[in-house]
């Protein structure tokens, strides 16, 4: 067993390693879903925001419908110097396309003009570039494919590339990027047009400032599902009776692709929105978001200031491997039920704190992997501590069994068990069993170690799971050859005498043992009285065990045996409890070694139903000892002799017609007791 707990404090430190080790690896390697998770969860409890500073214009299928427009081609030039003078007489703040205008192949060039002179006009538009990269090239060193010539100067340099960063779930969850060390051109459009409408974080004085402020890392702040932001429809834009001059007043005004207008042979502008996995099945397409409106996001977040940030990966991954090794640590110090209760006040700090660090501060953090760290330890402690629990209890039962019976072994389970094994005593009425063999050492004397062994084992079984188990006694100890056990501790019996004395012909019932054809006789002594009970060792060294003069007495009832030649001899106490429920005999008042007074001792002859064969012997025994006790010693040394003459084996006989002949029949009468020299 104590290997088990060994092996088990080895996975102890194990499981409390396990979190920290487990926060450090999601949060190195393996932290990608459940980091997206952290993100997307925030926002979507966090729920909607209102936007009323920014518009969309989308270029939908019913607007490819109602203005005659191809499916597989650019939309005509003339349409967008419609929706651009539109928007500059409705009084918009600004303009951006998320259109790139790369070639004039199916444009006219007197609908090039008509753009370049709506863009002229109006002079707070932003187009989109296009984006690549050539092979060799590194992510820091990408190409824009600029607007076309004619529309660059008309519009200077105001364009910015439509690129996302999309995750590999296709959530776009960072701000599109810039590349502001290589060149100030390479700009989002989302960060060109909150520069557009004097974004404080834009308006930068050099070349440094402009790279440290716009190669910052900024998560987006997503205001809600996908079409959450104010929009129209491309054709309703253009006409002033659908749409209202006050839609696009002093507002940013984004034109782009809906979310299922393409050009052949190109991938749909459309992402999962990271309300994605929150939203019902009715939502539809409100789990995804065009890439307009997501660059339509960044540009208010931008403008707004209420972009998200996430602390140093460093630092995360410090904080969950120490918070992993609390966690760990602190779970497996708890029984199950605090455990879970802990797990459960760590699992809502970590989340009301994950969250309200978002809303008020714009921070988000991986904030599941401790979540995972606590579920993680709390099922770890579960386990681990009832595998604990179960060997603590298995030690418990295996010590206990070995003084209880397996009925009062099942009571005496858990909690009781704990009790019991707690160092201290109380004080208790027991009837107190001892047992010895007669003879022992003459007759083992010689054996061979390993029937020695076999002999007392046979010996010790027969005596405990025969005769002192099945009356629930607690084997207390055995010393030597001896048997001590109590009833009435720790459990309450009420008929605690009669157990023991049920215990004590169970042992006459048995079949004789004999060694070398010499039997092993067993004899046996019963006391009841008070003495103190309990655990007198410790919680490593369990000694439960019962003290005081109540035992002495049993031990020297048991040993007047080989004086009185009888088998088991009990006190007077014990006696009166039993009443007639066995065959007695009284025997006559002793005074023992170590004791003052005298106590009258009895005999367990058998059963009750026992009582005609022994009636004869009994009525004169009783006649002699009442002689002898009554100083009439003549007439108590005729009553023995004649008992003797019919019936030669009686011990008790014999005892008193030595004691007779060591007293003499004359002289003093004495008082009747008989004092003992010896045990």
């Amino acid at each position: 067993m104590r290997n088990q707990f060994a092996t088990l404090d080895r996975w102890l430190l194990f499981a409390v390693l396990l979190p920290a080790l487990l926060g450090g690896l999601l949060m190195a390697k393996l932290d990608s879903g459940i980091r997206h998770w952290s993100y997307d969860s925030l926002l979507a409890a966090r729920g909607r925001v209102p936007v009323t500073n920014a518009v969309v214009v989308y270029l939908d299928e019913e607007s490819h419908a109602r203005l005659g427009q191809s499916l597989n081609e650019p939309w005509k030039r003339s349409l967008h110097a419609a929706l651009v003078n539109r928007l500059t007489d409705a009084g918009a703040a600004g303009i951006a396309f998320d259109i790139v205008f790369l070639t004039n192949r199916f444009a006219a060039p007197e609908e090039d003009a008509q753009f370049a002179a709506a863009l002229k006009r109006n002079g707070r538009v932003v187009l989109a570039a296009g984006f690549h990269h050539e092979a060799g090239r590194t992510n820091r060193d990408p190409l824009m494919d600029l607007p076309m010539a004619s529309l660059r100067l008309a519009n200077g340099r105001r364009w910015g590339h439509a690129q996302m960063s999309p995750s590999e779930d296709q959530v776009v969850r960072l701000h599109p990027p810039n590349y502001a060390a290589d060149n100030t051109n390479k700009m989002s459009l989302s960060w060109r047009a909150a520069e557009l409408l004097k974004a404080p974080v834009t308006q930068v004085t050099n070349v440094e400032q402009l790279v440290a402020a716009a190669e910052t890392e900024r998560w987006l702040n997503y205001y809600g599902p996908g079409y959450h932001l104010p929009r129209t429809p491309f054709f309703a834009a253009l006409n002033n009776n659908l749409t209202d001059d006050s839609f696009f007043r002093d507002k940013l005004v984004f034109v782009g692709a809906g979310t299922l207008t393409k050009y052949s042979g190109e991938r749909k502008d459309s992402y999962r929105t990271p309300f994605g996995l929150f939203l019902g099945d009715d939502d539809g397409e409100d789990k995804f978001i065009a890439g307009v409106e997501i660059q339509a996001t960044a540009a208010l977040n931008l403008m707004r200031g209420d972009w998200l940030t996430r602390p140093p990966s460093w630092l995360e991954r410090v904080l969950v491997i120490l918070l992993g090794g609390l966690i760990g640590g602190g779970l497996f110090r708890l029984r199950p039920s605090r455990a879970s209760l802990a797990a459960a006040v760590a699992l809502a700090l970590i989340s009301v704190g994950a969250y309200l660090l978002f809303v008020r501060a714009g921070v988000w953090t991986s904030w599941l992997i401790p979540v995972v760290q606590v579920l993680v330890a709390w099922l770890l402690s579960i386990s681990v501590n009832a595998v604990r629990l179960h060997l603590h209890n298995q030690v418990l039962r295996q010590t206990v069994s070995r003084y209880l019976s397996p009925k009062l072994t099942e009571k005496f389970s858990g909690a009781r068990a704990e009790e019991l094994l707690r160092p201290g005593a109380t004080k208790h009425q027991l009837t107190v069993f001892f047992s010895d063999i007669a003879g022992f050492t003459t007759v083992t004397e010689g054996l061979p170690p390993e029937e020695f062994a076999r002999l007392m084992n046979q010996y010790f079984e027969t005596a405990v799971g025969q005769c002192v188990f099945p009356t629930d006694g607690t084997v207390v100890k055995f010393i030597g050859d001896a048997i001590f056990a109590i009833w009435n501790a720790p459990d309450p019996q009420a008929d605690h005498a009669w157990r023991a004395c049920e215990a004590a012909l169970r042992f006459r019932d048995q079949a004789v043992m004999e060694v070398r054809g010499k039997p092993l006789v067993t004899r046996i002594g019963l006391h009841t009285g008070e003495a103190n009970v309990g655990n007198f060792g410790s919680r490593e060294r369990f000694d439960y065990t019962a003290f005081g003069e109540s035992i002495n007495m049993a031990s020297r009832l048991e040993g007047l045996n080989k004086h009185l030649g009888t088998l088991t001899l009990m006190s007077a106490v014990t006696h009166s409890m039993v009443g007639g429920k066995f065959l007695t005999r009284h025997l006559g008042r002793f005074v023992l070694k170590g004791f003052e007074k005298a106590v009258e001792v009895h005999e367990l002859v058998g059963r009750v139903e026992d009582a005609p064969k022994f009636a004869e012997l009994h009525e004169s025994f009783a006649a002699g000892l009442a002689a002898f006790q009554s100083g009439d010693r003549e007439s108590a040394l005729v009553a023995f002799e004649a008992i003797a003459q019919r019936w030669p084996d009686d011990g008790p006989t014999q005892f008193y017609l030595r004691t007779l002949a060591e007293l003499g029949v004359g002289g003093d009468a004495g008082t009747g007791e008989v004092e003992l020299k010896e045990k």
